[in-house]
């Protein structure tokens, strides 16, 4: 059941997180591996994985509820949407028992990470058009592709490739998911120039006859796309909690700017023109974090299908809200908007990601256009 109310447990949970991440010094762009260390020892970074292997028992409900705190707080963790959210996720819930064994401990206590390689060249995060395949050799697997904008790969232990095999019956290609640990031979990694100033880095990784044992396979390789969007559902939940939490903390250093900022012995703030920009960003944040939260609910209780519906509403207007937010809190505050002193001219940047990342908006709307409403493609 969908609730629009939080829980007392929630609440609290979200009081906790917001306490342990403003009492660290904001990451945005410079390493973060303590503040990931120490969040995984408190329980928050694996909240989400089964008891059973060391994680808190929880759901994408309360996982992105604990990203959306800290990102409030202006020390937002990228690599939750990845590790924890849809490698972590996709493993308990299609890998084997020794996988589960091998990777649920570690990545819930923070001592390792994985990445997830997904976007190629020319295909995006097209599942369709992936060209990284898959090919039996004896009991191993052999991978050759390329993958591009691929977070965190250097931190990572390994990281979860989507790769395609082909189908004996149908001689089609179908997507599988294989673990390739990050010194494989053949796993090459190319750090992407970026002007966007994160902690994590991207790459474009070169998989050249990368040859991996059986047990590197996640899962059944005739699930195909179940498999997939396993973790691709709570990568949009994620990345909504990833721009809400964002536009939350730019809309709290505006509403002080805005308290505080005095002009013609009044705070800047009483006016309108100031005040009513605001509000509608509050609003907006306040709206796609309803839609984030049914969209979590409705993973956790097993309903994929609602779910994709809801994960890809969210995304959406997680990212338009930021973009909002950020814009307007920096508006704000004018020239000082764009100093380091106030740390929001970084955001400006950031903030485009939730827009962009990891399918664009416009992908989201052929979706709804396709899915919900129910007309025609035209590709």
């Amino acid at each position: 059941m969908t609730t629009l109310i939080e829980s007392d447990e929630h609440k609290s949970l979200r009081k906790a997180v917001s306490t342990f991440a403003k009492s660290h010094p904001r990451s945005l762009g410079t390493d973060n591996k303590h503040f990931w260390q120490e969040a995984a020892k408190l329980g928050y970074i694996g909240v989400n994985l089964p008891e059973a292997y060391g994680g808190g028992g929880g759901g994408i409900t309360e996982l992105s509820l604990v990203l959306e705190e800290m990102g409030a707080a202006g020390n937002p963790l990228l690599m939750m949407i990845v590790s924890p959210a849809i490698c972590g996720t996709v493993i308990s819930r299609f890998g084997t028992e020794a996988q589960k064994l091998d990777w649920l401990p570690t990545l819930a206590d923070g001592t390792r990470m994985m990445s997830f390689g997904i976007t190629e060249p020319d295909a995006g995060s097209n599942s369709h058009r992936i060209t990284t395949t898959a090919r039996r050799d004896g009991t191993d697997w052999v991978l050759t592709g390329r993958k591009v904008f691929i977070s965190g790969v250097d931190i990572s232990d390994a990281t979860l490739i989507v790769g395609r095999t082909e189908d004996a019956r149908t001689g089609k290609l179908k997507p599988c998911l294989f673990i390739v640990p990050r010194d494989t031979p053949g796993f090459e990694r190319r750090q992407i120039d970026m002007e966007l100033n994160a902690a994590e880095k991207q790459f474009e990784l070169t998989l050249d006859d990368v040859r991996l044992p059986a047990e590197a396979l996640v899962g059944d390789e005739d699930a195909g796309l179940l498999q997939l969007f396993a973790g691709l559902n709570p990568e949009r939940i994620m990345t909504a909690a990833f721009g809400i939490g964002m536009g939350r903390y730019a809309l709290s250093r505006a509403l002080d700017y805005a308290r505080e900022r005095t002009v013609w012995k009044t705070p800047i703030g009483a006016h309108q023109a100031i005040a009513h920009p605001l509000a509608q960003a509050h609003i907006d944040l306040e709206l796609a974090r309803l839609m984030m939260q049914k969209a979590a609910h409705l993973y956790d209780a097993g309903d994929d299908m609602g779910a994709g519906e809801a994960a890809n509403m969210a995304k959406y207007a997680a990212g338009e809200a930021c973009v909002k937010a950020v814009d307007q809190a920096v508006h704000t505050l004018g020239g000082n908007g764009l100093t380091r002193e106030f740390g929001l001219a970084s955001l400006i940047a950031a903030s485009r990601v939730a827009r962009i990342a990891p399918v664009s908006r416009e992908m989201i709307l052929n979706y709804v256009s396709h899915q919900t409403l129910g007309l025609p493609k035209s590709y």
